[in-house]
C-alpha cells in the first residue's frame, strides 16, 4: 500500500485546488452528509475545481454508516457516469470518509478518492490510515477494506464549526496517541484547557497526533502487528459503542473510546502491571470530561459476546491491545472472563 499524502492546511481553498488538480479525473464526486452539506460544503463551493462536481450526499450521524448508505453512493457514482477513473472526495466525519472511501475502492473495483474530514475525530482518526468501511449486523465497521486515499486534507477551519460533544469525542482517539506514544505527549493533552480552546494550539496538537499514527501506519499498513498499537480501548470501546447503538442510546465513537480506554488501562493494571498513578490521572481526566457509561451488571456477558467479534481476535479468543507504561505497547493480550468482568466493574465505579 502507497504511503498516503497528510496535508496539514494553511490555507485550504489552495490546498484543495493542488490535490484536486494532481489527481487525474475524468468526472469528480462530492461525497457529504445532511450536516456537512450545509456548515462545510459552503466553504468551499465557490472554488472553481469543484464547479463540475457532481454531488451525493447521505444522512448524518453513524446511524447511517450502513450497507442502505453505500448502495446509495454506488447509485450515485453509477448514475453520474462514474468511471475507474473518476475521481470522489470526501468531506466530512468519520462517517463519511469510512463509507465514501469504501464506496470508491468497491466502484468499478477502484476510483481515486480524497479525504477533507471536517470534524477532530476524522481528522486524527478515520480519514488517515487507509482503513475503510461501514457497520454490519450491529457491529461496528464489519464490513470493509485498506486502501488509502489519494490525499487528505486537515483543516482546523472546519473545526471551528464543531460543538463541544463533537470535540471531545475526537480529542479521545488523540488520547489514545498520547498513551502509546510518550509521557511528553500524554501529557501534554492532559493538560491542553478543552474549555477555553486555543485553535492554533489545538492544531498543533492534531498534527503531532496524526504523525503519531502515521509512523505506525507506515510501518504496518495492513495491522500484521504494531499497527494494534491503535487498537488500545478499542476492543472494550466497539463492544460498549454496539450496545448502546442495539439499545438506542447511541454514543460518538470518541466517548467509546473512552470509556474503553479505561477498561483497558484498568487490564493493563492486571496484565501488565501499568502505573496505578497514570491510571488514575488518565480515568479521572476522563470522567472529567465524558462522564460515565451507565451499565448494568446484567449486560456484562452480552458485552463479552459482543467483543468475540472483534476483528483483532485469533478463534475464540478475545485480544486486547493494553500498555505496561506510556508507549510501552503489548499487543495480542488476553485476559480471562473473570478479568473482563472485574474491568466492567471498574467502568461502572464512576
Amino acid at each position: 500500500m502507497t504511503k498516503q499524502e497528510v496535508i496539514i492546511s494553511k490555507d485550504l481553498r489552495q490546498d484543495i485546488t493542488d490535490v484536486i488538480g494532481r489527481v487525474a479525473h475524468d468526472r469528480l464526486f462530492v461525497l457529504t452528509d445532511t450536516t456537512t452539506l450545509r456548515l462545510c460544503w459552503p466553504l468551499v463551493s465557490s472554488l472553481p475545481c469543484l464547479e463540475s462536481a457532481q454531488m451525493i450526499t447521505i444522512g448524518d450521524t453513524d446511524d447511517n454508516k450502513t450497507l442502505d448508505s453505500l448502495v446509495h453512493v454506488w447509485k450515485g457514482l453509477q448514475q453520474g457516469g462514474a468511471t475507474r477513473h473518476s475521481l470522489l472526495v470526501n468531506l466530512g466525519g468519520g462517517m463519511v470518509t469510512d463509507l465514501g472511501g469504501f464506496a470508491a475502492s468497491t466502484f468499478k473495483r477502484g476510483l481515486a478518492y480524497v479525504n477533507i474530514p471536517t470534524t477532530l475525530l476524522s481528522q486524527v482518526d478515520a480519514s488517515v490510515g487507509g482503513k475503510t468501511g461501514i457497520n454490519f449486523g450491529g457491529l461496528k465497521n464489519e464490513i470493509g477494506v485498506f486502501n488509502q486515499a489519494a490525499s487528505v486534507i486537515l483543516s482546523s477551519e472546519f473545526l471551528r464549526s464543531l460543538n463541544q460533544e463533537n470535540l471531545l469525542s475526537g480529542y479521545a482517539e488523540m488520547l489514545k496517541h498520547g498513551l502509546i506514544s510518550d509521557e511528553e505527549s500524554w501529557a501534554e493533552l492532559l493538560r491542553f484547557d478543552l474549555e477555553e480552546l486555543d485553535y492554533e494550539q489545538l492544531g498543533n496538537l492534531v498534527a503531532k497526533s496524526v504523525a503519531i499514527k502515521e509512523a505506525i501506519v507506515e510501518q504496518d499498513p495492513t495491522e500484521k502487528g504494531l499497527r494494534k498499537a491503535l487498537n488500545l480501548g478499542h476492543t472494550a470501546g466497539h463492544a460498549i459503542e454496539s450496545l448502546a447503538m442495539e439499545e438506542g442510546r447511541t454514543i460518538l465513537h470518541g466517548y467509546a473510546v473512552a470509556y474503553g480506554l479505561i477498561c483497558e488501562l484498568y487490564l493493563s493494571v492486571v496484565r501488565c502491571d501499568f502505573p496505578k498513578d497514570r491510571l488514575r490521572q488518565t480515568v479521572q481526566f476522563i470522567r472529567q470530561h465524558y462522564g460515565c457509561f451507565d451499565i448494568d451488571c446484567k449486560k456484562y456477558e452480552h458485552i463479552y459476546q459482543l467483543m468475540t467479534h472483534d476483528k483483532k481476535n485469533m478463534g475464540d479468543t478475545i485480544n486486547f491491545t493494553l500498555l505496561a507504561d506510556i508507549g510501552d505497547i503489548r499487543i495480542n493480550q488476553q485476559a480471562t472472563k473473570e478479568e473482563i468482568f472485574e474491568m466492567l466493574d471498574f467502568l461502572r465505579e464512576g
